[in-house]
């Protein structure tokens, strides 16, 4: 298959990039190589190599800077992956789109989970721009897989394990928000479920794709220093107290960001409980390491 790969300087994008090289012709682009805001260009550059599957991973992520970025994060978040779906449907291709539980209000209690087609009230810039992309894909082609994520953390960069690594490492304790529930999602696992769907050929549509279980962001934190063996008194904290301590500004976080994977599991697909994933992640880390 030929597959074009945006937002290639991602961690995601580096994650699929390895699991699809066997066996495919990958075409990655970053921003330099492809602007997906433009909407001639891009339909210009995918006519001119017809993949058969462009896998967008080109976002605006930044969550809390996107509140005084509206409209930048509208053109990447909601244009781009528009402008890709109707160049796809142009020329025959299938995309693989990444969004979020942002396009949710977050407020639902945590007995519970959100489906794929629970009602959509974003109530971020974030989550808003990433709903205009979600529909831009859904009005403009049938062939598509729209995966919502959460929590997600990898190899390269900077991501929420290796800040409280270091921090549980340099400090005697830590405040920790306790009253934000998710799954923390390794991209390599993101990824394999990516790898799934294609290979199944499930229905086309919108699947919920974090790694499996519950958990807050206090416990995961729990987990990571108890998984390296890193003593740091961790105190829970409410959202509310952490911004009141930190004095920061920030866009509004989902208190429930839990997604349910039933959809997915239903086609055959393996998801992978979220400690399971930690602890493969921090092995690859620590591989990493050694090997500098």
């Amino acid at each position: 298959m030929k597959i074009l790969i945006t937002g290639a300087n991602g961690m995601l994008a580096k994650e699929v990039k390895e699991r699809f090289l066997k066996g495919n012709e990958l075409i990655l682009t970053d921003v330099a190589d492809l602007d997906i805001t433009d909407e001639k260009v891009v339909f210009e550059y995918v006519n001119n190599i017809k993949p058969d599957y462009i896998i967008n991973c080109a976002a605006f992520t930044a969550v809390d800077k996107a509140e005084d970025c509206y409209e930048l994060a509208d053109k990447i978040n909601g244009n781009g992956p528009t402008n890709l779906a109707k160049a796809a449907k142009a020329v025959n291709a299938k995309l693989v789109h990444i969004s979020t539980d942002y396009v949710f209000s977050g407020d639902l209690e945590v007995s519970k989970d959100y489906k794929e087609d629970d009602e959509k009230s974003p109530v971020t810039v974030y989550g808003k721009t990433k709903l205009h992309g979600e529909q831009g894909v859904e009005k403009n082609m049938d062939e598509y897989y729209i995966f919502r994520t959460a929590w997600l953390y990898g190899v390269g960069g900077n991501n929420f394990v290796k800040t409280m690594t270091k921090l549980g490492k340099d400090k005697d304790e830590l405040n920790v928000v306790s009253d934000q529930h998710g799954s923390p999602t390794y991209a390599k696992d993101l990824t394999e479920i990516i790898y799934q769907a294609i290979e199944k050929k499930i229905p086309y549509g919108i699947y919920h794709a974090t790694n499996q279980g519950y958990t807050t962001w206090y416990d995961f934190t729990k987990e990571i220093l108890a998984e390296q063996g890193i003593q740091c008194k961790l105190n829970p904290v409410t959202t509310e107290q952490y911004i009141e301590m930190m004095k920061i500004t920030q866009a509004k976080r989902p208190y429930n960001s839990q997604l349910s994977k039933n959809k997915l599991k239903e086609q055959g697909i393996n998801v992978p409980d979220w400690k399971d994933g930690l602890k493969r992640y921090l092995e690859e880390e620590r591989g990493l390491n050694y090997e500098k």
